[in-house]
């Protein structure tokens, strides 16, 4: 059994671990009575799950070999579908009792779009053999426009309180449900990627789909399962959005789908296929939430220069990533 891989990815963590206690320390030390405050930590688990979980799609989709840059329309076109039932079904002054069902059905519809999506992005890629990225882009634009045609391009707002109240809870006092939610699915997929079949198999094919091809594993099948999984994925964050905001639209965090492709590359998942850990995304996920809390806490720092740093990391994160694959491949030929 070839152990390089295993060993590649304990010292990405490694690396991964250093730099998260070095950004943790920095700002820490910067702005200690804004950073370290309990109400800034609960305010980042909070944030951090809506993007994590499709950062965890993206990479599924990458380890597989492809990518999926349709997280963020799947996961507003879902909230959208759940808040358009929501407002239609659910009229002021209606008993908590018969909300709480209304609620659930939304919450189901939400994810059966999600699922819907997911497995068309892995139709177009799996079975009609369109490059991942354009597959997803295309679909990108349709469930925008699909969910700008459904709002007329307006907010969907004055939904339950009950949902909003469900989805901000905290509990013990100091763990919102959007974090606990994220530690569940990271627990569950981390376990799917590492001790079942599937996992194994997706690795395979990311590495070598021709390959995997002739090992006997049907290569649609587990790409397919792959974007369903991200489909998925993307509506619970969807829904997560939707309680935090207590609305849904079309546009909201636009930003996210780079800020998911740098987590991934960042958590060192290879753009190639083939390789990628959960642990090394969370890692990533805790990285960036600490740079984008410990901003915000700068005055002087615009907003306008955000998409600069995040570029700047994206880039920075693949020459580093090359350099080590680089550095590996000339210690392997020795």
């Amino acid at each position: 059994m070839n152990l390089k891989p295993k060993r590649d990815e304990d010292k990405n963590v490694v690396r991964l671990f250093f730099v998260f206690v070095g950004v943790f320390v920095l700002m820490g030390l910067l702005k200690p009575s804004l950073f370290l405050r309990s109400a800034n930590f609960i305010s980042m688990a909070t944030q951090f799950p809506e993007y994590g979980l499709m950062a965890i799609g993206i990479s599924l989709a990458m380890v597989s070999g492809g990518i999926d840059l349709a997280v963020v329309s799947t996961a507003n076109l879902s909230a959208i579908v759940a808040a358009k039932y929501l407002l239609a079904t659910v009229p002021q002054g209606m008993p908590a009792g018969e909300t709480l069902n209304a609620i659930l059905i939304a919450v189901v519809l939400a994810l059966l779009v999600g699922t819907v999506a997911g497995c068309f992005n892995g139709f177009l890629v799996a079975w009609l053999r369109i490059p991942p990225i354009l597959a997803t882009l295309g679909t990108q634009q349709l469930f925008t426009g699909i969910a700008i045609v459904i709002t007329q391009g307006r907010p969907l707002s004055r939904l339950p309180i009950l949902y909003s109240q469900i989805g901000n809870t905290e509990l013990f006092g100091f763990l919102p449900v959007p974090f606990i939610i994220y530690v569940i699915v990271a627990i569950v997929i981390g376990i799917i990627l590492g001790k079942t079949s599937f996992g194994l198999r997706l690795y395979l094919v990311g590495t070598n789909p021709k390959s995997a091809l002739y090992a006997g594993i049907e290569n649609k099948i587990i790409l397919l399962r792959t974007y369903l999984i991200s489909g998925l994925l993307s509506s619970v964050a969807g829904l997560i959005m939707m309680a935090r905001a207590n609305s849904a639209k079309a546009d909201y965090g636009a930003a996210y789908t780079m800020q998911c492709v740098l987590i991934a590359v960042l958590g060192g998942v290879n753009p190639s296929g083939g390789f990628g850990t959960i642990r090394g995304i969370t890692l990533a996920v805790l990285i960036l939430q600490f740079l984008s809390s410990g901003l915000n806490m700068f005055e002087r720092i615009s907003n306008f220069y955000r998409d600069i740093i995040w570029g700047g990391v994206l880039i920075i994160a693949l020459i580093s990533n090359w350099l080590i694959s680089k550095h590996n491949n000339k210690r392997l030929r020795r």
